[in-house]
Parts: structure tokens; sequence; C-alpha cells
């Protein structure tokens, strides 16, 4: 069987070094045979609480590191990361325990210099301890949270800096599984029971319908009520941007952005399998991702589709009832799932996706029949990508207005007094942004 922190050293060289999917390169590591049941938690934990803290664990080590962390050899810089981790952040592991396999790990795979290295880096910090001190308030938020200057200072002047704090301690949480029940198969209270027999601790889910949270259990895609295709693994928030549309049996319905494909799946249970839902992506490897889930919840309603949301379809004008564009974001409001958007995103990269979500949202209007709706979400917190591209639009389209959504509420719900909402994360939900356009004329 594999050395639970071994596979945590190889999984942040392929994350960090090799800029892979952090969720997808766990999700690969949990399926693997060679790993005891028992270390799964551990290793979930060391990779994705590294990467949540690693800006501040970088300020860390740049004290004990002579060199410095950007000459550092990237495979032992690493190694010390997931070690400082475990020492400055975990309780339940021997710091002499994560010391000595540190040590055997860069002994053996890198070489006995590094090892060296590593036990003086870590002996030096377990005997000084590391106390960050700064008169900068932005740069006591940014080590404290774990976060980038650019990305502090964007939120205090969007947010304001007590709205801002809330989101970085959001976006820290570690994420919560939740699930949507399929009640074309079976209502939520029988889902809910029949998990609780299954050995699952479950709570309610906090503002979505049929939603219902898995604090403790077996891997859900094991389950047979998920096999059966009763249950989909989705955020509340993401299930909120199906919630908000106005769905009748029998209509027509587009998701310009589809994959994997878990709103436009809801839709089609919403519509009860009638009607027709038009799910497109631009690759079509992601297609297969919408029809295997498609075939899961044996919905004969979707119909998954190569097109690219930024070019218009001329077939397409003034045929749905309802357009969602999901559009492609930074993905600032689900940092709780994949932590190292954190350090892969750029003020820069922001600016640049604006234009492409604007293209999409003009050809997705387009499609909209008279008296049908337009829906417009994100994943992202950044209000250039979610109000500002709401106020340009419409400013373009005056044949569209605004539909409020103030039915939905919570301590996390920020509704504008233009009609639009945020969602705000925290230990339950992602950071979401959803706006409700109506066509008029």
């Amino acid at each position: 069987m594999k050395n639970p922190r071994y596979v945590i050293y190889s999984a942040l060289n392929e994350i960090i070094n090799n800029k892979s999917y952090s969720n997808v390169t766990i999700n690969k590591v949990l399926r693997d045979k060679d790993i005891k049941e028992e270390d799964k938690g551990l290793i979930t934990e060391v990779i994705y609480g590294t990467l949540r803290y690693l800006y501040s664990i970088d300020v860390i080590l740049q004290k004990f590191l002579k060199t410095g962390v950007k000459k550092t050899n990237k495979k032992v810089l690493n190694i010390l990361r997931m070690s400082i981790y475990q020492i400055k952040y975990l309780d339940k592991i021997p710091d002499y325990a994560v010391i000595d396999e540190a040590v055997k790990i860069s002994k053996k795979d890198i070489s006995l210099k590094a090892s060296q290295l590593v036990n003086g880096v870590l002996r030096s910090f377990m005997r000084e301890g590391f106390e960050f001190q700064s008169e900068n308030r932005i740069e006591e938020l940014c080590f404290q949270y774990s976060y980038e200057r650019w990305l502090v200072k964007l939120l205090i002047g969007q947010y304001g800096e007590k709205r801002c704090v809330d989101i970085l301690k959001g976006l820290n949480f570690r994420p919560s599984i939740n699930v949507r029940v399929n009640t074309m198969k079976k209502d939520c209270e029988s889902v809910k029971k029949e998990l609780i027999h299954m050995g699952y601790t479950i709570e309610d889910g906090k503002i979505a319908k049929n939603s219902i949270k898995i604090v403790k259990g077996a891997s859900i895609e094991k389950n047979p009520l998920f096999n059966e295709g009763i249950i989909s693994v989705q955020d509340e928030s993401a299930m909120l941007t199906v919630e908000v549309m106005d769905i009748k049996e029998g209509m027509k319905v587009l998701d310009l952005c589809s994959a994997p494909g878990g709103k436009s799946c809801y839709i089609g249970e919403r519509l009860n399998n009638s009607g027709e839902v038009l799910a497109f992506d631009v690759f079509e490897k992601k297609l297969k991702l919408i029809e295997e889930h498609a075939i899961r919840l044996e919905l004969k309603n979707i119909k998954a589709e190569i097109n690219d949301g930024e070019k218009l379809r001329e077939d397409l004008i003034d045929s749905a009832d309802i357009v969602l564009a999901d559009v492609p974001c930074s993905g600032l409001g689900i940092i709780r799932k994949k932590p190292e958007i954190k350090w892969t995103k750029s003020k820069k990269q922001l600016n640049e996706i604006v234009g492409i979500q604007r293209n999409i949202l003009s050809n997705a209007a387009k499609y909209v029949k008279i008296n049908g709706e337009l829906i417009y979400s994100t994943c992202t917190l950044n209000r250039n990508e979610n109000d500002e591209n709401i106020r340009w639009f419409l400013n373009k389209n005056d044949n569209f207005c605004i539909e409020s959504v103030n039915h939905i509420e919570g301590d996390n719900i920020i509704n504008s007094n233009e009609g639009f909402i945020t969602i705000l994360p925290d230990e339950k939900m992602d950071g979401f942004f959803i706006c409700k356009l109506k066509r008029i004329r």
C-alpha cells in the first residue's frame, strides 16, 4: 500500500508544478486501490489545506530558506509546504512524525542534500516559531487568510473590509458535500431516511429545495441512490440558478455553457422529463459528462450538442422559453473547492474574461422568446463580471428588464436594489451571482 504522505507530495507536484486541477487530481488519487481507506481523509485534508494556505506558508518559509522561496527546488518546496501545513494547522499529527516523513521522502525522491535542508528548515520552524508582524491591514489579512494582495484589495474595494473578511473566511471553509434529490423518483424526506439508515450523518440544505448536506459518510458516487439516479452531487448555489426559473412542463430551455451538466439535468427534472433542454458546450469530451448524467437520471429531454456560446446560432433566435447563460468566469466564488484559484488567477485575467461573458450574454438574449427568461449567472464574486455586466447589458438591450428574485433569502444572500443576488460563500454554499432577466418585447 502507498505511503499517504508520498501520495500528498506527488499530488502537490502535479497540482502546483504541472498546473493540474486540484479536484481532478484528488479524485484520481481517491480512486487508487493501493491507498488505504483510512488514509484518504488525511490525504484530502493535507492537499487541500496546503493549497488553501499556500500564501501564508510561503511567507513563513521565506524566513527559514536562505535562498528564498523562489530559488528553492520546487519538489523540496512542496515537501516543506505540506509539512508546515501539518505542523501549524493540524493538531492530530505529532511534529516529529511530520519531520521524519518529510526527510524520508526528500532523501528517497530527491537527494541527501535535499533531506538535510528539509530537516534543518522544519526543525528551525519548530524551535523558533513564526509571528507575522505588519502595520499594514491588507498585509495582515493576506497572511491571516492566505490570499494574494491584489485579491484582498479587489474585495475590499468592491465589498468593504467587513464583508471582505466574511468572504475570505467563507472561501477557506472545507467544502461540504451537498446532494440534490431527483423528486421525479423519490421525495426528499424518504431519501433523508434512507441516507440515515445507510449510516450517513446529514443536515437539511440551507436554502435550496430538495437539498441535503452530507456531513459524514461513504463516497456518494458509490451509493445506490446515486447510481439509481435518485440523488446527484450539486452545490446549493448552483441549484438556486435553476430554482429562480419559472419552469413549466413542455418548455424549451437552452443551457449555453452546460458541462458538466448539473444545471441542465436539474432543469430536466423540474420539467418532469417533458419539453426540451439543449445542453451546449464547446468541448466534445465534456458533452459525454452531460450525457452520462442524463442517462443515470433517466432524463429523456436532455440533448447535448457542441456549440460555442460566443457564436450566434441563427436557427435558435427567438426559440427558447428560458435561456441559461452560466458563463465562464474567474471562479472566485468556488475557492473552497478549488483553492489553487488563489494563485492561478490574476487581475489581468479577470479583466480579459469580461469580453467573453458579454459576447455570450448578447447572443443568449437573441434566443429568448418575448416574455421569456434569461438567467445570467457566474461562480465568481468579482463585481465587474457580475453587476457591471448586467448594467452594460441593460444599457444595450432595452427590451429586457430585471425580474427580482427577492424570495431567495439567507444570511449569506445580498439582494441588490437592482434585483439581482450575490451569494456569499460560507460553510454550506459557494459564492455565486444570479440575475433573472425578462424579455418584454
